[in-house]
């Protein structure tokens, strides 16, 4: 009897030693059933990469076909070249939590560009290399763009955990379609995402759960960071001060932002005056002097401060928000509106400090003090210099009351809490973006 019961004891242990050597229990857990997950997300960049290697291709023989010296040489380099934009989307997918996407994607494709041209250096064929610098920077800015949309996409298979309160997430996320999980011993493998509330499932009742999404590839996430990620905003009644916890890299920028603001002012110079210049000349030439309109906005810390602009009403028609078709504006003026031209005099306020390049908009004194009024968190947007442009200007549009504004706050937050310099190269495209299209001003 004490026999079999050895015999037996050492059949489990064995078998037990056999599941620990190749990890087959944890397949009970869920290992394993995500083994596609990576494929599909690599899939969802072959747009992108298509249009990477057709485009290079172009930019390349572009130049190499000037003097081309060797078709076979030129194949070869355009097929090693072809990699660089797949390796850089293969490299990228399997980051995809990334705080810094646009960063993240040109480091990834310089990487793989030396790698290419080192490689193609060692096989001694002819290359342009005028070619391939006017390659790179298309392939970096495809792959960017790219890496910056499947950040924030988001797959249909999304759950929520259920807990006290929960109603508030559900309505936000009426939008999506997202299950509802209120047993901790649910089956999660089915989902791409779990939602959860740190407070009430940070928890001895949940912690299993939490356990078997980390073996099964299941993101687990706050669902206030996914409303984040999704919408490039917060959730202005959730958000408090204490959300804005900068990391070491948040803080150096943030300290060398200015000297940034300082080297483009007088880098764009050459640009920027003689586009002022005729601003200013036209407007003299339409409605007579003064050119500038000159209005007291609140910025860094409450403190108020006087922005200048280009004026693009008649004298004499007073202020206040503008209207589509608006009378008082001087024809022509609305060009000089869309293309944003009439902002150039706020470069003068970026050289005394006043304002920032990429920043919260701000507004007037007596906007602000009505909005404050309705909403005490608005006065959160001056914990940073105003900007020239911002995320909630280029992703909101244009505010024309206080329920506007508060609606802008959030976007406002999101700038400030995610401050860094891969958001604001996000801001800067869409500006340019936004300028290209002449949209948004009125």
């Amino acid at each position: 009897m004490a026999f079999g019961y050895k015999m037996a004891k050492s059949r489990r242990i064995s078998r037990k030693k056999a599941e620990t050597q190749d990890l087959s229990y944890i397949t009970g857990l869920g290992a394993g059933l995500r083994r596609n997950s990576l494929y599909r997300d690599i899939w969802t960049f072959s747009p992108a990469v298509v249009l990477a290697v057709a485009l290079q291709s172009s930019c390349y023989l572009a130049l190499y076909m000037r003097a081309p010296q060797s078709w076979h040489a030129a194949s070869l380099t355009l097929a090693v070249l072809a990699l660089v934009p797949l390796f850089s989307a293969a490299t990228l997918s399997a980051f995809r939590r990334n705080e810094a996407p646009v960063v993240a994607a040109a480091v990834a494709v310089a990487t793989f560009f030396s790698f290419a041209v080192t490689f193609l250096s060692a096989l001694r064929i002819h290359v342009s290399f005028a070619g391939l610098a006017l390659a790179l920077p298309v392939t970096m800015l495809i792959i960017a763009v790219a890496n910056a949309r499947f950040h924030k996409r988001l797959t249909a298979r999304v759950a929520l955990a259920a807990f006290d309160g929960d109603t508030l997430p559900l309505s936000l996320l009426a939008v999506s379609r997202v299950a509802r999980i209120t047993d901790p011993s649910a089956d999660i493998t089915e989902f791409d995402t779990v939602l959860i509330d740190p407070t009430h499932h940070h928890t001895r009742e949940w912690s299993s759960m939490l356990s078997r999404c980390y073996v099964a590839g299941v993101d687990v996430m706050p669902w206030a960071q996914f409303l984040e990620i999704r919408e490039g905003r917060v959730h202005v009644s959730a958000f408090e001060v204490s959300h804005l916890a900068y990391s070491p890299s948040q803080m150096l920028y943030a300290r060398s932002k200015r000297l940034l603001d300082l080297a483009a002012v007088f880098l764009t110079l050459p640009v920027t005056l003689p586009l002022a210049a005729f601003t200013a000349l036209y407007i003299f030439l339409r409605d007579g002097a003064p050119v500038l309109f000159v209005q007291h906005r609140r910025g860094f810390a409450g403190r108020v401060f006087r922005m200048y602009k280009f004026r693009t009403m008649y004298k004499g028609t007073g202020g206040g928000s503008t209207s589509v078709g608006d009378t008082r504006i001087i024809p022509g003026c609305t060009l000089v509106r869309k293309l944003r031209l009439d902002e150039l005099p706020q470069l003068y306020n970026v050289l005394l400090g006043d304002m920032s390049l990429i920043g919260p908009r701000p507004v007037a004194e007596y906007v602000a003090k009505s909005t404050v009024r309705s909403e005490p968190k608005y006065a959160l947007r001056n914990l940073v210099a105003p900007g020239l442009t911002g995320w909630a200007q280029v992703t909101s549009g244009y505010a024309e009351s206080t329920d506007e504004e508060v609606e802008k706050l959030a976007y406002d937050l999101y700038y400030i809490k995610h401050l860094s310099f891969d958001l604001d190269l996000q801001v800067l495209f869409k500006t340019i973006k936004t300028i290209v299209l002449a949209a948004g001003a009125r």
